[in-house]
């Protein structure tokens, strides 16, 4: 587990939709250069509480970025406060190849270079996105959040539609990326990718927090197990 302190801090943090409490009382924290996963079962919460945290669904509880609170602020303002987020479907802008694609969200002239260096997707700066391969989608998608020099970076679902291979390699890019002391939280069901990128993994489950702690004490855990795990077969 990370030593650094956390840049992220959730406190309480609950979302209802009528009568359903999607999200329910989440603490969750993401240190500075750490890469946290949050897993569980479909319908656990999980896309809910990044949603409600980056401002886009109204939540109880509190958030704080780098020591300032952001409840009451907008997506936007949240985002220039240094929440970058990606979408389960990656929506690049057609018309501009990929390079331009990370320009638009670039902090400063220079970044989107240097993110497509850190990404390995160089040799596809010129492509426009319909020439892309799925997992070349899902990287330019990382990218364009990356050059926006958040200090949390939130990835929701990056692995989906991508192979072993694909995945494995995602598994490697991540860690990288947080070394500048970017953090990063992970939601995923490949548990590859998870438990292969991650510093720390919490479990939710019924909008709750079932467990959390290293890829290796969570994959141990018998609750854990029992909920989510055994049931998608990685648990042994």
């Amino acid at each position: 587990m990370s030593s650094a302190p956390a840049v992220f801090r959730a406190r309480g943090v609950s979302v209802s939709f009528g009568g359903v409490r999607a999200v329910d009382g989440v603490d969750l924290e993401v240190a500075r250069g750490e890469v946290t996963g949050l897993i569980g079962p479909n319908g656990a919460g999980k896309t809910t509480f990044i949603d409600a945290v980056t401002g886009f669904v109204k939540y109880a509880g509190s958030v704080e970025l780098d020591g300032t609170r952001l409840d009451g602020m907008a997506a936007h303002t949240r985002a220039r406060r240094g929440l970058s987020r990606t979408w389960q479907t990656v929506e690049l802008f057609d018309d501009l190849n990929v390079r331009e694609n990370l320009a638009v969200a670039a902090a400063r002239p220079g970044d989107a270079d240097e993110v497509l260096s850190l990404l390995d997707l160089g040799k596809a700066a010129d492509a426009m996105p319909s020439e892309l391969t799925q997992a070349e989608r899902k990287r330019a998608g990382i990218g364009r959040a990356l050059a926006a020099r958040p200090k949390l970076l939130l990835l929701d679902e990056p692995g989906a539609g991508l192979d072993a291979s694909q995945s494995a390699e995602l598994a490697r890019l991540l860690p990288g990326l947080a070394e500048d002391g970017t953090a990063i939280l992970l939601v995923d069901h490949d548990m590859g990718l998870v438990l292969g990128s991650c510093d720390r993994v919490v479990v939710l489950d019924s909008g709750k927090v079932l467990a959390q702690g290293t890829p290796a004490q969570v994959r141990a855990d018998e609750s854990v197990v029992a909920a989510y795990l055994g049931r998608s077969g990685v648990a042994s």
